[in-house]
């Protein structure tokens, strides 16, 4: 089965299931070491990981699409990629869309904000008009090569709008072609239960921000709100940094690593999660019998 009925199965189960963001190969093929059925590209992350600045817009196609392409290379489970506005108005769209598709991904999230765009748990957003939105997803849905391509479809109207705006524009996304819809930032449990029941019969994405506006809820309080995919969107990356500073901080402190193994993976473990078996077993395959013959040959 592709990646992309992959995904279109996990959206027709019944079951809601837990979405890691991933920002580069490594991150991607640990959410898959750890059994998760799909990956999400986070936006966010890539732009603090690749970039260095925060979720402000300031990533462009080409550099999401270079990181997408080796978290595909990597992984056989289906990866969803956040593509933000889609990098411009519903022409940048259509080339988002192949470009992403072509590079392995199998879903894209769109969403309503201006370009560029803040993150969803940002003060300060704006959005762009209804109609405008709902041609930018007829032109991801036109785009597509394969029908089993997903396009999920963001609003960020509650925060500006009203929870009302942001149900009306959900429903009207659905109605122009969006398999998956996401009300970004809700503010309470009642706000969740609002979403989901004014905009039936389509998956919907809770995004679990720690700190953020959304209260956060399990999986299994996620499914009886309504929700079918709970997005954990940034957890791996901040895990990443914390483990990062406290490891600084006993080598500054120590001027030493002996006191850090408790901190670090094992040599092994590192060696494991990036396939040097792998590796080693093409080079037996591949480099020692071609080295074997050219002595032959001399």
């Amino acid at each position: 089965m592709s990646k992309n009925k992959k995904l279109k199965a996990l959206l027709e189960q019944p079951n809601a299931f837990i979405l890691p963001g991933a920002y580069d190969g490594m991150t991607a093929r640990m959410v898959e070491e750890f059994g998760f059925p799909a990956v999400y590209a986070t936006g966010a992350g890539i732009s603090n990981s690749q970039l260095g600045w925060a979720d402000v817009g300031l990533t462009t196609l080409t550099e999401i699409v270079d990181v997408v392409s080796r978290m595909t290379d990597v992984t056989t489970i289906p990866l969803i990629v956040d593509g933000d506005t889609g990098f411009g108005n519903a022409i940048n769209v259509i080339r988002t869309v192949k470009s992403l598709e072509r590079a392995g991904a199998s879903a894209i999230q769109l969403e309503d904000q201006v370009s560029p765009k803040k993150c969803g748990h940002f003060n300060g957003k704006q959005i762009i008009s209804k109609h405008e939105m709902v041609n930018k997803i007829k032109a991801a849905v036109d785009a597509r090569v394969d029908e089993n391509f997903s396009i999920i479809a963001r609003t960020d109207a509650l925060a500006i709008n009203g929870i009302e705006d942001a149900i009306e524009r959900a429903n009207t996304y659905k109605e122009a072609g969006a398999d998956v819809l996401f009300v970004e930032a809700p503010t309470s449990i009642q706000q969740l239960k609002t979403i989901t029941a004014g905009i039936p019969d389509v998956p919907h994405i809770i995004n679990m921000v720690e700190g953020g506006k959304t209260p956060l809820v399990s999986l299994k309080e996620a499914e009886e709100l309504g929700f079918h995919i709970m997005l954990c969107a940034n957890t791996i990356l901040r895990s990443a940094i914390k483990g990062i500073r406290d490891s600084l901080t006993v080598l500054k402190r120590d001027q030493s690593q002996e006191n850090i193994h408790e901190l670090i993976c094992t040599w092994k473990e590192r060696q494991d999660l990036f396939k040097l078996h792998q590796i080693t077993s093409w080079e037996e395959k591949y480099l020692q019998e071609a080295e074997g013959k050219e002595v032959q040959t001399k």
